[in-house]
């Protein structure tokens, strides 16, 4: 068996990374040599590449903030002879918003995983609560180190209570010698020592312990103060010693200077089995209950200190039944009550000390080590029987309710408006034509599965084309929230959106009124056809031209400028295309589905076996480039792909989404394979969180959707186009769904497609 550790490692000087190796051994210490290979470990550091010197069992390092890194990262292991993997999980060591960075990794990973969560929290944001979903999701098993995890992340996260597995932190297998050369030191031998260790930050609470000497030191004038520990290497680089002079400064207001003593550096764990033994008393000041686990406290509990904490989650539990003393929060005169009690009281210290030390015994690292093994073999023998990724065609369970709460939310009697500022809409930035003909036709589109609510948007979006289409038939395409217009002329990509809508009204009209009113703007509109220079312009218009020809069928003229359009795509496919590039431009940018999908359309109604071949031959291209991983991961908008360069990865957009679906869509109508039907289905979950970081773009609260996948997480804003790409992918898979093949047998079969030279 070969395990993978993904963690922070030594020698950085970090909880998680002392634990990983802690881990490693124990498991290695209870099998026989030729039973368990050497492990290897997915070291995660801060920034630099080369910031520590590792041992060889460190195969890959992830730099904390870079994204690449985690995709990398998991192509090793997916392609390494790893039988499982072991993920440690804290927020502030991943990259991104609440460490979102991660959830590429374990969202493309092949191979078993179980992940020990070392932080849950009763109260997380909404992205925390996204990255402990999906990270719980795609384990075969969540190991938590404290009882209260284990109904918080049933209750909080709706993790199934059969994936989580509860074990204690572990602690050195050693026993202090008696001749403990701590003890022998002066500081030691001629005080009474409270002693607290670790890196040293202001959550720990340590100021409470200083403002608690002045009341002990009334009773017991020997007593020391000993914090034992580095400050953590994130805070000295963002705030150097700041809270170590804090607690300096306030030891000297409160006269006890003499009495509290750093020493400023990171031990060895014989040398702190050795502090802990010779200390007094151990005390944990934590500042607030949500400590899910500590493994100082384990360590103390171990050594069989008396250790006094505050009432932390994992201290209620570790020190119940008289194995310490607990004390408020931040109440330094309830700490020096309890700690004058117990010197007051040597008898009761010793049974304290005693009682810690027995239970300490159960924490040992290879007792921990053995509770794994069996953890990892049972989720190695289900994996035989159970697939790690099973797919399905389309799941309509999964799906949210359809609901146009948030589209009626940003519409009015001009129109829909543009962007929002999270889920309220941005009155500022008025009205586009680009929105308002995609809110057109995802308003007959809803009208088609009986959403009847649809029917009383469509007017306001009928009325803004028929506003801002010009004399000449042209479209423009911003209007201010006064009804200013803010252009002469629209775009081509406007233009040709406002035709795709028109034509599809025409086809799928739910009256007649609303026919005719389509046909009449349709009809304004094609003397500007022939003159369109830019490729998705072009591909808008002829999606909206076949649509008006499925209803119209003997407009010749039509046909002809079907025709003339498709020629221009072709065209620009045959200049560009090669044996690698099946493409119609030298770069991939936006909405880069619509090109193939025009070509679908196109090619259905006139039967043109080339625009197939082609329109087939470059969704196979796209596809090839975005379904890399087992989820579709779009061409980014940061730097697009370029031939010879590297795809971006973000910003990912929701109309790309959207195009990508109706291209699937319109692959199956052609040919009545279902393939394409698996696909859609997959590129539509993109909005639930099936992408790069796992993280869900539609928001159940508001029913909108945010406006793209950065690199740090989503832009939670709420715009039209996002909202409007998300129902009309929606509604795409609901019309899909419900609809049977037929039994023709004349379907274009895209298997036989081959580029043209």
């Amino acid at each position: 068996m070969k395990v993978t550790y993904i963690s922070t490692y030594p020698p950085r000087e970090c909880g998680l990374a002392s634990f990983n190796k802690n881990l490693m051994s124990a498991i290695k210490s209870n099998f026989d040599g030729e039973d368990l290979e050497e492990g290897s470990v997915v070291a995660i550091n801060p920034d630099i590449l080369d910031e520590y010197d590792y041992p060889p069992e460190v195969k890959f390092v992830i730099r904390q903030n870079e994204p690449d890194d985690y995709r990398d990262a998991v192509e090793v292991i997916n392609e390494s002879d790893t039988d499982i993997c072991i993920l440690q999980h804290e927020f502030g060591i991943f990259g991104g918003e609440a460490g979102i960075y991660i959830l590429s990794l374990v969202n493309q990973l092949k191979k078993p995983l179980i992940t020990i969560f070392h932080t849950i929290l009763e109260r997380p944001s909404n992205q925390q609560k996204i990255a402990i979903q999906s990270i719980a999701k795609n384990s075969d098993r969540v190991v938590v180190m404290g009882t209260y995890a284990i109904q918080m992340l049933q209750q909080i996260y709706n993790v199934p209570k059969e994936k989580i597995t509860y074990v204690e932190h572990g602690a050195p297998d050693m026993e202090v010698s008696s001749e403990n050369p701590v003890k022998l030191d002066k500081l030691f031998s001629d005080h009474k020592v409270l002693l607290t260790f670790g890196l040293i930050s202001r959550n720990k609470g340590l100021e409470t312990v200083i403002r608690a000497l002045p009341e002990i030191i009334k009773q017991h004038k020997n007593v020391v103060y000993v914090i034992l520990g580095s400050t953590h290497p994130g805070i000295l680089k963002n705030s150097g010693e700041e809270y170590r002079d804090y607690l300096l400064q306030l030891a000297e207001e409160l006269e006890v200077t003499n009495h509290v003593v750093f020493i400023n550096r990171y031990v060895s764990e014989d040398e702190l089995m050795n502090y802990l033994s010779a200390a007094d008393i151990y005390v944990s000041p934590y500042l607030n209950e949500a400590q899910i686990t500590s493994g100082t406290l384990c360590y103390a509990v171990r050594a069989g200190a008396a250790v006094v904490a505050t009432p932390y989650w994992h201290a209620r539990e570790l020190l119940s039944n008289g194995r310490g003393r607990l004390f408020n929060f931040k109440d330094e005169k309830s700490l020096a009550a309890t700690v004058i009690d117990l010197l007051d009281s040597p008898a009761s210290l010793n049974a304290f000390r005693a009682r810690a030390y027995e239970y300490g015994t159960h924490l040992k690292w290879t007792a921990i080590g053995n509770k794994y093994i069996d953890i990892i073999e049972d989720v190695i023998e289900k994996q035989d029987v159970n697939e790690r990724i099973l797919r399905q065609i389309i799941d309509p369970e999964i799906m949210p309710e359809f609901s146009l709460d948030y589209v009626k939310l940003l519409t009015d009697s001009t129109g829909i408006i543009q962007h929002a500022k999270y889920g309220i809409p941005n009155w500022k930035e008025g009205y586009c034509v680009d929105d308002n003909a995609r809110a057109l036709l995802m308003s007959i589109m809803a009208c088609h599965l009986n959403y009847s609510e649809a029917d009383k948007l469509m007017p306001s979006y009928l009325s803004f084309l028929l506003y801002m289409q010009t004399e000449d038939g042209y479209f423009r395409n911003f209007l201010s929230y006064d009804r200013r217009f803010l252009d002469e002329k629209g775009s081509e990509d406007a233009f040709g959106r406002a035709i795709w809508a028109l034509g599809y009204l025409v086809d799928k009209a739910p009256n007649d009124s609303y026919g005719k009113f389509g046909e009449e703007l349709f009809r304004r509109a094609e003397m500007h056809f022939r003159d369109l220079k830019y490729l998705r312009g072009i591909a808008n218009t002829i999606i909206g031209i076949s649509y008006y020809l499925r209803r119209h069928q003997s407009e010749k003229h039509l046909s002809e400028l079907l025709s003339d359009l498709t020629r221009k795509l072709t065209d620009s496919f045959h200049k560009t295309h090669d044996e690698e590039w099946h493409w119609f431009e030298d770069f991939l940018t936006y909405d880069n589905a619509i090109l193939p999908l025009s070509l679908l359309h196109s090619g259905a109604i006139t039967g043109n076996q080339e625009v197939l071949t082609i329109a087939f031959g470059s969704l196979k291209f796209l596809e090839q480039h975005t379904f890399k991983s087992n989820y579709w991961n779009p061409v980014g908008n940061e730097d697009w792909y370029f031939r010879g360069a590297k795809m971006s990865v973000y910003d990912q957009q929701a109309i790309e989404t959207m195009a990508m679906v109706l291209m699937y869509g319109q692959a199956y109508e052609v040919t009545e394979d279902s393939q394409y039907l698996e696909k859609m289905f997959s590129v539509y979950q993109w909005f639930l969180g099936e992408n790069s970081l796992s993280i869900p773009l539609y928001d159940p609260e508001t029913k909108g959707c945010s406006d793209g996948l950065h690199r740090m997480g989503i832009n939670k804003n709420q715009g039209a186009e996002s909202v409007l790409a998300y129902l009309i992918s929606h509604l795409t898979v609901l019309q899909n769904f419900k609809t049977k093949p037929s039994s023709s047998n004349d379907k274009f079969t895209s298997n036989d497609s081959v580029l043209l030279k």
